[in-house]
């Protein structure tokens, strides 16, 4: 009578919070349902991260490190498919955008829960946004968010549906969704509201008080070891089988140091995959696949371009005049063509990256599907044709084949590059021969990463550099802080009040027409454009795109490699292991 008694009563209970949820207006849980091949559940992945994080708040991350094991535990509203380059549905179930494209209206999945079992609903979306903006945060997402000189007004229209309002139409609107994390309110809104956010959700935080919207929540982290990650149980995404989402138990980060410590983990079997490593490297793994089980993946050029470029900022005479003299040579864009012309891509291809490269004459790679401009002309190196270039702009040789301006002075730079970057230091000294053949005695001067870019951003003091740079996205609103002529990373000639050139002010006026233009026939025409006057002028002598190079044990299923970051793991609730 005791056992009947109190099933009798469980029973009770059941049906009044199940009558209190239906009262208050609970929904149904609305699922995603994935397209992958279905697969089973259990087991564990191990990945190794190069460093530990730096932090578990998705708002103030800023290393890779702890994105890449924030992409476990947090989703986004809208999500950029890492395969496609186009967005797709996320927590948000679909979206719209009024005739002038100034608000987004955005309708919630019901009956989500956040890792703890907290109901997600405007609420949460309403409270993150307000955090992304708030100034005193500064979260490196908040410029993002910012359009037209103004703040996005976030506005909760129902439990379920939020409306944003843009100061001015703004075409990559919904990829602004992608790459930020919803934040729980329930456990995040007093500390914010207490001014002590930026100490939330530290590495010391108890699990108990972590809770996100991702496959993977929280289990162990022993500092200088390892981070544990087990599944999600309430997970909003299932297969097509009706499986719930994530298919494995759990994912082990191990913390190794080096590219090369990675490299032995790997093929001694104590990690899964391998997320990124050199073209020196790829020839031993391939060697070894068959007999350890594993495969290794070229995918081709990804959105990194690496460039050659020459100071053209406005320099006193009087504070470097060396450097003014020959700025009369890189301002010609003749001789920027010719430098161009007298470059072998194809060697810089094969004896840097063994082969695992693409050579570019612009600066958008074949690896953005969306963007490429196949219209820009790619060319052989020619030293004949960059001597007539050379004449055209008064250069001519010496007897012994030393190149002179009009005035006689012989053609001497530097080209500055990173001394940690292998490759291009290697390309630099390519292109230090190549010139040499024109008549040009070039340096090659390397120094640490930081030394670099505070040469090029603060004192100036450089001749010519070899850099890269990698699009955050595919799309193009990410680099408009390079296309720009005001732009920060506007590299050869940055923070311009007014554009130095006709060229550079058109730019300036396509950038800013593509990013209020919605219709992508359109925007991929004026960002062509851009491209093209890009090739033409020169302000960047483009060089290569490295590939992407990864690997994966073959019993990974579901791995589906991305030349987007995160490259492996962007698909990480469908792997599972065979």
């Amino acid at each position: 009578m005791r056992v009947v008694y109190l099933r009798g009563l469980i029973n009770l209970v059941a049906a009044a919070v199940l009558s209190s949820m239906f009262a208050a207006g609970a929904h149904a849980e609305d699922l995603l349902v994935t397209d992958n091949s279905p697969g089973h559940r259990g087991g564990r992945l191990v990945m190794a991260l190069r460093s530990e994080p730096k932090t578990l708040n998705p708002v103030l991350a800023a290393d890779e490190t702890s994105r890449n094991l924030l992409e476990c535990l947090t989703a986004d509203l809208i999500h950029i498919n890492r395969r496609t380059q186009k967005t797709e549905s996320a927590l948000a179930k679909s979206w719209s955008v009024s005739a002038d494209g100034r608000r987004y209206t955005v309708h919630l999945r019901h009956g989500i829960r956040f890792s703890d079992g907290a109901p997600f609903d405007a609420d949460d979306v309403v409270f993150t946004f307000q955090v992304y903006l708030d100034e005193k945060i500064d979260s490196p997402q908040r410029d993002l968010l910012v359009i037209g000189g103004k703040p996005i007004a976030v506005k909760k229209v129902d439990s379920y549906t939020v409306s944003f309002d843009l100061a001015q139409p703004y075409a990559a609107a919904e990829r602004l969704f992608d790459g930020l994390p919803m934040l729980p309110r329930h456990l995040l809104q007093k500390q914010y509201q207490e001014g002590d956010f930026s100490s939330a959700w530290s590495l010391s935080t108890p699990q108990t008080e972590l809770a996100g919207l991702g496959p993977f929540r929280m289990k162990e982290y022993v500092p200088g070891d390892h981070v544990l990650l087990e599944r999600n149980p309430y997970y909003w995404k299932q297969d097509r089988n009706g499986v719930r989402l994530p298919y494995l138990d759990q994912i082990e980060f191990l913390f190794v140091s080096s590219e090369d410590a990675q490299l032995v983990r790997f093929l001694s079997g104590d990690t899964d995959i391998l997320n990124r490593f050199g073209p020196d490297d790829f020839a031993l793994l391939e060697k070894q696949a068959v007999a350890k089980g594993y495969h290794a993946y070229d995918l081709g050029p990804g959105l990194e371009y690496n460039f050659l470029f020459f100071n053209l900022n406005d320099l006193s005479s009087k504070d470097s005049p060396g450097l003014a003299m020959k700025q009369a040579w890189f301002h010609d864009v003749r001789f920027r063509q010719a430098v161009s012309g007298a470059i072998d891509r194809g060697a810089i291809v094969g004896l840097v990256y063994n082969g695992r490269a693409t050579p570019l004459w612009g600066p958008v790679t074949p690896g953005n599907k969306l963007w490429f401009d196949p219209q820009i002309i790619s060319s052989t190196k020619s030293l004949d044709r960059s001597r007539e270039l050379l004449r055209s702009a008064g250069f001519s040789w010496r007897s012994d084949g030393t190149l002179v301006d009009s005035k006689g002075q012989e053609v001497e730079f530097s080209i500055l590059t990173s001394s940690s970057n292998a490759q291009r230091l290697q390309t630099a000294t390519i292109i230090q021969e190549d010139l040499r053949q024109l008549g040009m005695n070039v340096h090659v001067v390397s120094l640490q990463f930081g030394a670099v870019v505070d040469r090029l951003l603060k004192t100036h003091d450089y001749e010519a550099c070899i850099m890269g740079l990698v699009s955050g996205d595919a799309d193009p609103t990410p680099d408009m802080n390079v296309w720009l002529s005001s732009g920060a990373t506007h590299l050869w000639h940055p923070n311009q009040s007014h554009p130095a050139t006709a060229w550079e002010s058109q730019i300036d006026a396509l950038m800013q027409k593509q990013l209020v233009t919605l219709g992508y026939a359109e925007r991929k025409r004026l960002y062509d454009r851009v491209q093209e006057i890009v090739a033409e002028n020169l302000p960047i002598i483009c060089l290569v795109s490295p590939d992407i190079l990864v690997a994966a044990r073959d019993q990974v299923r579901n791995f589906e490699p991305a030349i987007l970051d995160p490259y492996t793991i962007w698909n990480i609730e469908q792997l599972y292991i065979q």
